[in-house]
């Protein structure tokens, strides 16, 4: 008996080293909402790829900002613009040397009927007489990238003052795009993969000079897991940016 307990006592040791396996992270990322669909499916890879999952919260990126900055629990945010995440990073929200800008965009401008002429965009361009009594669907103008995006080509189109009174302004961008796949309004501007997604073609893409140039920042939230740099890293890998270059995105080096 004495021998079987001794035995039984050198082994402890070894049987209190023994790892325990690593238990797998949930992170939360808030995304701008027309990133939905290639993030639905990178974060699906990566979740395959680490054992790791991934709940996204999409949105207008002003309205994911601000709920990040109130302290809602968020490991990752990709904004559609980078003067959101900038606004993140005054207020020390992100962490130093994670944010990257990783994708590109264009503008584009689409009709609710699909043998809709081509438009040519320049400042003799009669947007109110293309509406005919309609509305020109734009995401929040003041808030939400797409809509600032808009609303700073329109103006440098000088076509701004006379289409503002009727401009239909919606929480995000693919809620412009519903309104006008219903047919609600008869034209909006919304991103070019946007348009892609929808299988829609658009009567005219804004001149890139027209507006700032379309950018999507990424980073890790002060104070979020370890995964989310890693969830992050991903992003930047051809795996991942196959589902975006397949949706339209430009990636970014």
């Amino acid at each position: 008996m004495r021998n079987y307990l001794l035995a039984g006592l050198l082994a402890l040791p070894t049987l209190l080293t023994i790892p325990t396996m690593a238990q797998a992270e949930d992170i939360t990322v808030f995304a701008a909402a027309s990133l939905k669909g290639p993030l639905d499916q990178a974060a699906e890879a990566w979740g395959k790829a680490t054992g790791n999952s991934v709940t996204i919260s999409y949105g207008g990126s002003s309205a994911l900002a601000k709920q990040i900055l109130e302290a809602a629990p968020a490991d990752v945010f990709l904004s559609a613009a980078t003067n959101w995440m900038d606004k993140l990073a005054e207020a020390k929200a992100i962490q130093e040397g994670t944010r990257h800008d990783f994708l590109g965009n264009t503008l584009v401008l689409i009709a609710a009927d699909l043998a809709a002429a081509p438009v040519t965009l320049d400042d003799k361009t009669d947007l109110n007489g293309l509406l005919a009594g309609g509305k020109l669907a734009m995401a929040l103008v003041d808030s939400v990238p797409a809509g600032q995006y808009g609303k700073e080509a329109l103006t440098a189109l000088g076509l701004w003052t006379a289409v503002e009174p009727n401009v239909a302004q919606a929480d995000d961008v693919k809620a412009t795009l519903k309104l006008v796949t219903s047919g609600e309004a008869p034209y909006g501007i919304v991103y070019g993969t946007d348009a892609r997604g929808a299988g829609l073609t658009p009567v005219a893409t804004f001149p890139e000079t027209s507006h700032k140039p379309i950018t999507y920042p990424g980073a890790a939230l002060t104070g979020a897991k370890p995964e989310a740099a890693a969830f992050l890293d991903f992003l930047k890998t051809p795996e991942a940016g196959r589902f975006f270059a397949d949706a339209g995105f430009t990636l970014l080096p």
